[in-house]
């Protein structure tokens, strides 16, 4: 099932249970997986902005100083980049409480291009104030964290991969939207991934074991504010880290894991997309450009381990 069901079937849920649930998109409710809720919804706890983001975010933030619980959904470069502004002082500064929702992260734009491939958006929202940023890893977890993100009062910004991705959580997993997931223990290197290239992390985590390498692999699920208790507790275990991620190895989770090692004599390497713009691919083409693929996963983790 795609991401972007899952996600509209879940707040299909939320607005069924509370009428202050309203949903805001910009012209790109076909896109973002909500146009089926428009029958139901439209006019009452639905609303198109049109391509107009910026407007959005401030109507969101007007209806949140009302008592309303707003979503709003855009392409992930304009539910970021484009509308950062607003997010800071409308929605962040004023402490409102606003689910902020960007479809298609980093490479996962494809034929969109560059434009539209934003490899910047934690960066660019990871040091306002207060924000928090999440992005599911799956669908089960997307499923079980919906309704934790909606009862979480405050500004929260949701990294979403529209299409499908292999389910990485059993049916019974619990989500703690402040605790990253330790999804299999290692000795020798801690991976700490985020978002649509876990399962290359846990694939190339079983191609390291074959060779002699134990991975401990840690879901990073809430980049900020980043669970440091589980970070520092790892690195001191394993001695040596390598961090994986759909963005720009500037300002993304990379970052923010070397920020908590900062005082420790710990090893990072990063895979990640290195300081570039974005280009028309499918996704397999956009990973071997990116350098993001499984072999590099593979190289650069051995990197980290020769460096203990």
């Amino acid at each position: 099932m795609e991401m972007r069901a899952i996600y509209a079937e879940c707040l299909k849920k939320l607005m069924e249970a509370d009428r202050h649930v309203v949903l805001l998109d910009a012209d790109l409710a076909k896109a973002s997986g909500t146009v089926g809720l428009r029958k139901q919804f439209y006019g009452t706890q639905i609303f198109d902005c049109g391509v107009a983001e910026s407007n959005m975010a401030s109507i969101a933030a007007g209806l949140s100083s009302y008592g309303f619980k707003p979503w709003i959904e855009s392409f992930t470069p304009f539910a970021s980049r484009r509308i950062c502004d607003q997010i800071a002082i409308s929605i962040a500064y004023a402490k409102q409480n606003v689910k902020i929702v960007g479809t298609d992260p980093g490479i996962s734009a494809e034929l969109n291009g560059g434009t539209h491939m934003s490899m910047e958006d934690i960066g660019v929202l990871r040091s306002i104030p207060e924000l928090v940023i999440f992005e599911p890893v799956d669908g089960v977890q997307l499923r079980a964290a919906m309704p934790v993100l909606n009862d979480y009062y405050g500004a929260v910004y949701v990294r979403l991969f529209r299409k499908e991705l292999p389910d990485v959580f059993p049916a019974d997993y619990k989500f703690d939207l402040f605790r990253a997931d330790t999804l299999r223990e290692g000795k020798d290197l801690s991976i700490f991934v985020s978002g649509m290239l876990t399962k290359d992390v846990l694939d190339a985590a079983d191609a390291l074991a074959k060779e002699g390498i134990s991975c401990e692999v840690i879901n990073v699920h809430t980049i900020k504010p980043i669970d440091r208790e589980t970070v520092l507790a790892s690195a001191k275990k394993t001695g040596a880290v390598l961090t994986v991620e759909n963005h720009n190895v500037i300002g993304g989770l990379g970052s923010a894991v070397l920020e908590t090692l900062a005082a420790e004599k710990i090893p990072v390497k990063s895979v990640g997309i290195r300081d570039r713009f974005g280009e028309v691919g499918k996704l397999p083409y956009l990973k071997e450009a990116m350098g993001v693929t499984k072999e590099n996963i593979i190289k650069t983790a051995k990197e980290a381990v020769a460096l203990k």
